[in-house]
């Protein structure tokens, strides 16, 4: 079995967290306008649900549906408010994002790391020596800026 590759050097990790900018850098996960979308579709979803079901008589609904559809709304609410709430924050010790569980990944766990820049969101996919990817939003400018000098330094080699 072969160990796993080493991460860049010292004197390469600790130039990156300087050009990153005075830490720790912390930042929305999903931009203004993600966030912002989310609501008004959540809003005209709820209304058109609402309208729906206040224009037909009560016998026209199954009960297990309209649970299914009240269950699913909720759902959605839970999503946008965690994509409201969600901070990323990178520090000295890693990187690590709120979201329904924490999402935390320290330097010396990373093995790559690849950018994603998404219509939605702009990701950073860091894989870590267990295998297991971690993926981070960047909802500002600043943490695309360092997602982006992340990958570069930990890409395969």
């Amino acid at each position: 079995m072969t160990s796993p590759a080493p991460g860049p050097a010292p004197e390469s990790h600790a130039a990156l967290l300087r050009e990153i900018g005075p830490l720790p850098l912390s930042g929305q996960a999903w931009p203004d306008w993600v966030r912002i979308l989310t609501w008004v579709l959540l809003a005209v979803l709820g209304v058109q649900v609402f309208t729906t079901a206040i224009r037909a008589p009560a016998h026209a609904y199954d009960t297990a549906l309209a649970a299914l559809v009240a269950l699913c709304f909720v759902v959605l609410l839970v999503v946008s408010w965690h994509m409201q709430t969600s901070i990323t924050t990178i520090d000295e010790r890693g990187m690590r994002q709120t979201w329904f569980t924490r999402r935390e990944v320290a330097w010396e766990d990373v093995r790559e790391a690849r950018y994603v820049p998404m219509v939605f969101s702009k990701r950073l996919v860091v894989f870590t020596h267990r295998g297991r990817p971690v993926i981070l939003q960047g909802g500002t400018r600043e943490l695309r800026a360092a997602f982006v000098k992340i990958a570069q330094l930990y890409r395969r080699r």
